[in-house]
């Protein structure tokens, strides 16, 4: 028996002990809403339950109760777990947190005591609110768990947030990244009443994270607005990081005052990686140089195409070179006709390296695989074909024909081709720019906006870059789809060319599309 007795004690003291972390509103780990920025939305929701916790009669004579759940999803990085400190600080209340891969263990049943012990212990110390990070842990729908362990934490939880017990001035918050796969029981009323999205912030939301973090750092002659222009797509981690990379590159420089060039370094190294020391042969320098020339030239003859701030054919990461695109403004829907300029983008540095070196390198791989992924989006996810194709849900059964498949296939191979046509014919055309762009990298190894655009320019007149006619060296030739001159060959379109109106592409419609964009 006390063989027994001691077996038990042994395996008791072995378990993983997780506890969950209490946050007081005074302790110096806690958030005021002044230290979060870029969501004003998601604040002015939460703000009715800090009202409630502060002063509950106001709500509670007219029949009114405290939410009892409160949902934050969104992508990673652009606050919730921020949001949810402020909401513990603000009302006054007790703060407890637990990620919800707490709650997954091996030994069968202790998820669920874990749950009822977080809950035990909130209750003792209401008002309290309870924050549940990355709920999808715990929280995806029920009946695919082999072991049932977690679908058993799961009834847990539900019992605990809707159950017959009274919870008093107890609230839940609780942030996921995957929203969609969550529990139907889990989401509704009663249990997760407000379900608050929290998005990546937009151009004035961009600029107030960055006086946030920039807050006990000295700045030079910076200016915060232009670098949230150039910081479109970033979330609040994002540009938090930025503004700690940019203090690092001012110590490394053994300066006084953080400059603007300390953020264009850190933005550069946030986009591309950092700079990596390999040794490239004069040969594939050449390569890389006419590659990303490629990209950039096609990037500058198309109009609506985010300008390129940076060439480079100094390795980052794991890319050899890359092209830095910086869109103007914030961007929510694209068109068939962007998205096709945004594919021949793609196209234009395999399009240099066949034109000029009359073979292709692995180089491109990156491009193909964007080129890919967006031709087929476009074609099963937005109806942008000449036949509406839509994309078959596997999970319930809804397999596609041969026939559709087929001309999926199809409809994706000549959206493909269209541009790859289209990207070859500005890069023949404008051959002299390509040269001229590939000959600065070669010297300079990178260059800035102001420099492409005087090159682009003809450094001097002897070149202007028209939408219509492009112009080289005093001599117009033909862009494609164009009426040939007299003398001039004429350039035979495969499909219907339509004037290009590019932007850059969003996976899915609706959302804010990234802002700096290094292509490799």
């Amino acid at each position: 028996m006390g063989a027994l007795v001691f077996l038990v004690w042994r395996t008791l003291r072995l378990m993983p002990q997780t506890k969950p972390q209490q946050i007081k509103p005074s302790s110096e780990s806690s958030v005021r809403w002044d230290d979060v920025a870029g969501c004003d939305e998601a604040k002015d929701e939460l703000r009715e339950v800090v009202e409630f916790l502060r002063s509950p009669e106001r709500f509670t004579r007219l029949g009114a109760k405290v939410p009892r759940g409160i949902l934050l999803h969104g992508p990673p990085g652009t606050g919730k777990t921020l949001l949810a400190k402020a909401v513990a600080h603000e009302s006054g209340a007790n703060f407890f947190s637990q990620s919800a891969s707490a709650f997954v263990e091996m030994f069968a049943g202790l998820g669920a005591a874990r749950i009822r012990r977080l809950f035990t212990i909130a209750k003792n110390n209401a008002p309290a609110i309870i924050f549940i990070d990355e709920l999808d842990a715990v929280g995806l729908k029920r009946g695919f768990d082999v072991s049932r362990e977690k679908d058993q934490t799961l009834n847990q939880l539900l019992v605990e947030m809707d159950g017959f017990d009274d919870r008093g001035e107890l609230v839940v918050v609780a942030a996921s990244n995957r929203v969609d796969g969550l529990d139907p029981a889990l989401l509704r009323p009663g249990r997760f009443d407000r379900q608050i999205l929290v998005s990546p912030p937009g151009l004035e939301g961009r600029e107030q994270i960055l006086r946030v973090h920039s807050k006990g750092k000295p700045l030079g002659d910076v200016d915060l607005f232009t670098i949230a222009r150039q910081t479109s797509g970033l979330t609040g981690a994002d540009l938090a990081n930025l503004c700690n990379e940019a203090a690092i590159f001012a110590g490394r420089k053994e300066r006084e005052f953080i400059t603007n060039s300390d953020f264009d370094a850190a933005l550069e190294r946030v986009v591309a990686g950092v700079q990596s020391r390999r040794v490239i042969t004069p040969h594939e320098k050449k390569v890389i140089a006419y590659h990303e020339a490629g990209h950039a030239l096609v990037s500058e003859l198309v109009p609506s195409v985010e300008k390129v701030h940076k060439i480079s054919i100094v390795p980052r990461g794991r890319a050899l070179g890359y092209t830095l695109n910086l869109p103007e403004e914030d961007r929510y829907l694209k068109s068939k006709d962007e998205l096709l300029d945004y594919l021949k983008v793609l196209f234009g540095g395999r399009m240099a390296e066949e034109i000029v070196f009359a073979r292709v390198t692995t180089g491109a791989a990156d491009d193909l695989r964007k080129i890919t992924e967006i031709s087929r989006s476009m074609i099963e996810d937005y109806g942008m074909g000449s036949q509406l194709v839509t994309r078959g849900d596997i999970s319930k059964g809804d397999l596609l024909s041969e026939g559709a498949r087929d001309r999926r296939d199809k409809e994706q191979q000549a959206l493909i081709d269209e541009a790859r046509w289209e990207a070859r014919c500005l890069i023949v055309d404008n051959r002299e720019l390509l040269d001229r762009l590939a000959s600065s990298l070669l010297k300079n190894e990178s260059l800035e906006r102001d420099e492409i655009k005087e090159i682009m320019a003809g450094a001097g007149g002897s070149a202007a870059v028209d939408i219509g006619a492009v112009e080289v060296a005093g001599e117009a030739t033909q862009t494609p789809g164009a009426a040939p001159a007299p003398g001039e060959r004429s350039i035979p379109p495969p499909l219907d060319l339509r004037p290009a109106t590019h932007s850059k592409f969003k996976r899915q419609a609706g959302e804010k599309s990234h802002g700096p964009t290094a292509r490799h």
